[in-house]
């Protein structure tokens, strides 16, 4: 034999490559559920404060965009646009809305408070079952 016949064997080795296959792989693997007491901890005490901040944040918007509306009737010309009933009670339509808005704006963080003592109330027993279980 000669040594272009002879039968070898190449490796090439790339750790960029492997850890590309590996990142690739664990898309496709089934997930396992095997989260830890301290993650599940922190999911629900996440939980807790993702649904009070959510509904508040809409109620704070919708009430600035109320406002907002009020006092573009008071301040611009908007109201000679919108018909003569408006045109005629503008300031009147402006100020309701405006006070409107500021009490719903100002509402947002009650609302968040009760949410958040609500929620917390629910899940108090979990959340006590894994701290001691994590203290331990």
């Amino acid at each position: 034999m000669t040594n272009n016949e002879k039968e070898t064997f190449e490796f090439t080795y790339s750790a960029k490559e492997q850890a590309e296959i590996k990142r690739i792989r664990e898309k496709y693997l089934p997930e396992e559920k095997t989260e830890n007491k301290l993650e599940q901890l922190k999911k629900l005490d996440e939980s807790v404060t993702k649904k009070a901040t959510s509904v508040s944040l809409v109620i704070g918007i919708i009430g600035v965009l109320i406002l907002g509306s009020g006092m573009s009737l008071v301040m611009t010309d908007l109201a000679e646009n919108l018909g003569e009933f408006i045109k005629n009670h503008n300031m009147f339509i402006g100020i309701v809305l405006g006070v409107a808005g500021i009490i719903l704006a100002g509402i947002a963080h009650p609302v968040y408070n009760r949410i958040v003592k609500k929620e917390r109330k629910k899940i108090a027993p979990q959340i006590i079952s894994l701290t001691d279980d994590l203290m331990k």
